[in-house]
């Protein structure tokens, strides 16, 4: 899978896709995408990381908290 870190707009080949996907890691590990060599593998802020499309990646892969007002609001009904 491919991102693009939008300071540089470089592409970023993602290595750790378990890491994108958990919200409890804020990096991941991918190497840049450019030249015909392969690149050292490095960490990745996933904040400055998006689609190749230009959109922000899903808050379920960078925010541990995407779904505490909809349980709380949840809970507070049932009781």
């Amino acid at each position: 899978m491919f991102l693009k870190q939008r300071t540089t707009g470089k592409l970023i080949e993602v290595l750790s896709q378990q890491d994108l996907f958990n919200p409890m890691h804020g990096t991941i590990i991918g190497r840049y995408h450019a030249g015909e060599e392969l690149q050292e593998p490095e960490r990745f802020d996933k904040t400055d990381l998006v689609f190749t499309s230009d959109e922000p990646m899903p808050k379920c892969w960078t925010d541990v908290h995407y779904r505490d007002a909809a349980v709380f609001h949840y809970y507070k009904k049932a009781s």
